[in-house]
Order: C-alpha cells, then structure tokens, then sequence
C-alpha cells in the first residue's frame, strides 16, 4: 500500500471528520487534485465521483468557467460585509435568481449553507406571523424521513433519528406527519391540518425527492396537492431545495415540475456549481411586505458574516451562465435514461427491494443495514468509483456533464457488487 502522505499523517491528529466515529473510522483518501467527474488521489489512482461532492458539483470538477470567474473576482474584491455595503455580483445574481426560480420569488436572501438557507426560512415564516399579530402560529410540519440539515432549528424539523439522537432535549416540537402517498393519505393529511393549523407557521418539504432521509421519490402531484391544502389552511409553503434545486430532478428546480409557486425556497450545494459555499432563501413579495415597518422590530435581524461572499456570488453567477449556455437539462435527461437502463440487472438480485430513477438520480435500496453500507463503501473504491451508500440504499447523483462511458462504469460496479453481497448473504 503506498504511504500515507505526511499532511495526512500529521494533520488526522488533530482533524475531527464529520458524520464519523473517530475511534473506528477509516482513514479518508488523500484527494491532490479532481477535474471534470474525477477524483485524483495521492497514490496516483483516479476516481469516477458518482455522488457530486454531496451533489453540488453540478458542471464537474473544476470548470474552467466557473474558476476563472472566482479568479477574476478575487483580483478585485475578495470579500466585503454585507450590511451597509453592495457590491455587483451578489446584486447581479439576486436578479438572476429571481428570474429563473418559480413565479412570485422576487426576494434573495443570501446566507453560508442549505443549513443556515433553512433556518432563515423558519425564521422567516414565524416572524411573518408573529408582524401579523399571530404569535400562536410558531410551529412548522414536516414530514417522516425528512432531512433539512444538522443546525438546532433543521434539527427540530428533521424527524428523530440517529444522527440527531443526542440533541433531541435541545430541539423543540413540531409536527412530523407521513408524507402523502394517494388520496386516501392526503384525505388523512387535509383532516389532521385542520386541527392544528392554527399553531402552524409553516410546512417544510423536499419536493420530489427526500434526499438523505433515504432517497425516497414522490410525485409532482402530491407536492402540487400539499401546497394547495398549505394555501387552504393559511399555512406557509417552505420548499427545501437544496438537493434538488439545478437541474437535478430533470427540471430547474423541482417546484416547476409541480407547478408551484412556494411561499419560501431554499437553495443551495449546486449553486455555486460546487465551487464556493454559498446558499440563498427566496421569499414571495407577501412575505417580504410583512417586514416593512417604520418599527425596526419588524426587521429580520439575521446577517452572516460571509452572506453574500463575493467570490462565492462570482462562481454562482458563472453556474449560472453554463445552465444557459450549455444542456444541463438535456443532460439530466440522458443520464436518466441511462440509469434506468444500467441499473435494471438490480432488479434480478435477491436482496434487492427496489430501483428507482429520477432525473440524475439513481437508487438501488437493498436488504442492509449501515454496518454492511460501511463493508461496501471500499469495495466501490476498488472498483475506481466514488460512492457513499448508507442507510439502505446505493445511491448514484454525479455531476450533471458525466460521460455516458463513466456512468456506465460506476452502474456496472453497483450491479457487481450488490450481486456478490447477496450472493454472500444468501451462502452465510
């Protein structure tokens, strides 16, 4: 095995990894360079990076557009605060967001990360309420296998789980409801509103896709048909974009696919196109006039240090110049295709329950547990590929510019793999 480099060896003595228990984790690989879908490593071998840098690296690794804008940015104004001073790229991409996220989302509110972009929202959504004269309305709905990020306040809109575990006397209530799946369950869903709308600031929801709540899809129908009973029972529509927003469920964002307008969006990973840490929450022209006083206490008084960092907006700004010079979209449809393609051999192996595709989205959910996910992970490195199962499910989200040869490499090291571990647990 080739040595450890010495930056690796010396600093793993004071690094605390996330989401890892330091006693049994294994060491990460020494990542020295990446470019367009590929991870190069210190021992000189190169990985095919199936899952995007957790999904934000939408145009590949190191567009060359996307660097030059943040070098060109950097020359001039690396960083400035942002109360009481403007600058032109975070000016610039505000009113290019607004043009292209769904109708009515005329206000950009810049912050660090998808996080930081949901608490906004949160806070958002009470105070809305609480200028309005409703202070009883200070609650939010979410639903089971939710995630919306690791902060107190995502926390409490996440439904309890493992990673959350140790904080659950810090977070407060909230309803965590079953996502609708038909008309019955939406029957149930329109009868449990009406009784605790009154208390309900908002309801928080992954449109299409709950993301790392396991990957699970929903239809465009029942996000259309949870925003219209929002509507009905003076209730908030908050949808977390994060994962979902550029492209990747086969439209701009996902909200289009349901043909909806939120009240809130929140945005962030493929904004910057994985460059720079950048998030925004978008609210509608109703929410922003409820914060329009001549009494500063109506105010939201929210302002990270690096909101609207200007590097960061330079690199979202080119992001955003590639969705409209070059076909993500048409992209993000031939990946589906052939995914869909790709991953049906899945489907013949015992221990798989279910493949499913959307957009640039490919799930194989097996009979495991996440002590096997954490056997498989190296088994895909040996394969040259770069993926992170957990839970339950193998999951493929690359960078939406993948070469049809490389996708066809990371699928073919699912099928191999997930065929000789149910052959083992099948013989065991």
């Amino acid at each position: 095995m080739t040595a450890v480099p010495d930056w690796l060896e010396s600093g793993y003595q004071h690094i605390w990894l996330p989401y890892a228990q330091m006693k049994t984790a294994p060491v990460p690989l020494p990542v020295i360079g990446a470019a367009d879908c590929e991870l190069h490593l210190a021992d000189g071998r190169t990985l095919i990076d199936g899952i995007a840098s957790w999904w934000s690296m939408c145009h590949g690794y190191q567009h060359p557009h996307i660097v030059d804008a943040i070098a060109t940015q950097a020359s001039t104004l690396s960083h400035v605060m942002f109360a009481g001073l403007a600058h032109e790229p975070a000016y610039r991409l505000a009113t290019r967001l607004a043009a292209i996220a769904p109708d009515g989302l005329e206000r950009v509110f810049f912050c660090d990360s998808g996080s930081i972009a949901v608490e906004v929202a949160m806070k958002m959504a009470i105070q809305y309420w609480l200028n309005l004269g409703q202070p009883k309305k200070d609650k939010f709905i979410c639903f089971h296998h939710a995630y919306h990020g690791d902060t107190l306040g995502t926390m409490s809109i996440s439904p309890r789980s493992g990673i959350h575990q140790a904080f659950d006397k810090l977070t407060y209530r909230n309803y965590a409801l079953d996502l609708p799946s038909d008309e019955y369950s939406m029957a149930e869903f329109t009868e449990m509103l009406q009784g605790i709308a009154p208390t309900v600031a908002g309801l928080v929801m992954e449109p299409l896709v709950q993301g790392a709540g396991g990957m699970r899809f929903h239809s465009a129908d029942i996000v259309a048909e949870v925003r219209r009973v929002c509507r009905e029972h003076n209730i908030l529509f908050i949808a977390d974009e994060i994962m979902t927003g550029f492209a990747r469920t086969g439209s701009l964002f996902a909200c289009d696919e349901a043909g909806i307008t939120p009240d809130i969006l929140c945005v962030g990973k493929g904004l910057t196109g994985g460059h720079m840490s950048l998030a925004a929450t978008l609210a509608t022209t109703k929410i922003f006039d409820a914060f329009l006083a001549d009494d500063t206490s109506k105010a939201l008084m929210h302002g990270p240090t690096f909101m609207a960092n200007p590097l960061a907006c330079a690199a979202a700004n080119a992001s955003l110049d590639l969705f409209e010079q070059e076909p993500r979209l048409a992209q993000v449809e031939a990946i589906e295709q052939q995914l869909n393609h790709l991953l049906a051999p899945c489907r013949q192996i015992a221990s798989v329950q279910e493949v499913r595709v959307k957009g640039a989205i490919g799930v194989v959910q097996i009979e495991a547990t996440q002590a096997d996910m954490f056997l498989l992970r190296p088994q895909f490195v040996e394969e040259g590929v770069w993926l992170r199962p957990f839970g339950n499910v193998i999951y493929v989200m690359p960078p939406l510019t993948i070469r049809a040869s490389q996708l066809e490499k990371i699928s073919h090291s699912i099928v191999k793999i997930v065929s000789r571990w149910s052959a083992q647990r099948s013989a065991s």
